[in-house]
């Protein structure tokens, strides 16, 4: 018995309407129903997710506070949503920032990444994963975080250069 992928996350949200339009608007999440209506729950659908849904979305209300996880409880840090393309990476920065919801950008050698919070206050994180026949021995050895330089990336690699990792290259 082995767990091979992440099927879905569900998120408490201050505001549901308000979470269900940041990530339907900004990220390109579908609503879907999630197989039933609960009363104040949405469910959502990454594009081109064969999931019943990847994210739930659970209403607390105007009253919550905001997490203290990673500042002073123990919680899950952030989620990471993988990108198809470099070119969908730049998309989405200039997204993210256009509605003030991009807090950072990172190089980790083999991966690229952008950091984003949404209307609730909590994070997540855009990756798009260099395909390993483009790896070089410079990204391999990289250790840590540098800063992202998308224009340098984007220059080496091009925008249609797909992701390495995600299911459809499993599948596919």
């Amino acid at each position: 018995m082995a767990i091979f992928r992440l099927n879905h996350a569900v998120l408490y949200v201050r505001d549901l309407a308000e979470s269900v339009a940041f990530y339907r608007d900004v990220l390109g999440f579908g609503y879907t129903d999630g197989g039933g209506s609960f009363q104040g729950a949405a469910f959502l659908r990454a594009p081109g997710s064969t999931n019943d849904h990847d994210l739930g979305l659970f209403e607390l209300g105007a009253q919550a506070g905001p997490s203290g996880a990673g500042r002073t409880t123990v919680g899950l840090y952030h989620l990471a949503w993988e990108v198809d393309t470099l070119g969908d990476l730049e998309d989405l920065a200039k997204t993210l920032g256009d509605v003030g919801a991009l807090v950072g950008a990172s190089d980790h050698g083999t991966t690229k990444s952008l950091y984003g919070k949404d209307p609730s206050g909590l994070e997540f994180e855009i990756v798009w994963i260099i395909p390993a026949d483009l790896l070089t021995d410079e990204d391999r050895q990289k250790a840590g975080v540098a800063p992202l330089d998308l224009a340098a990336e984007l220059a080496k690699y091009g925008r249609d250069a797909r992701s390495g990792v995600g299911i459809s290259r499993i599948l596919n």
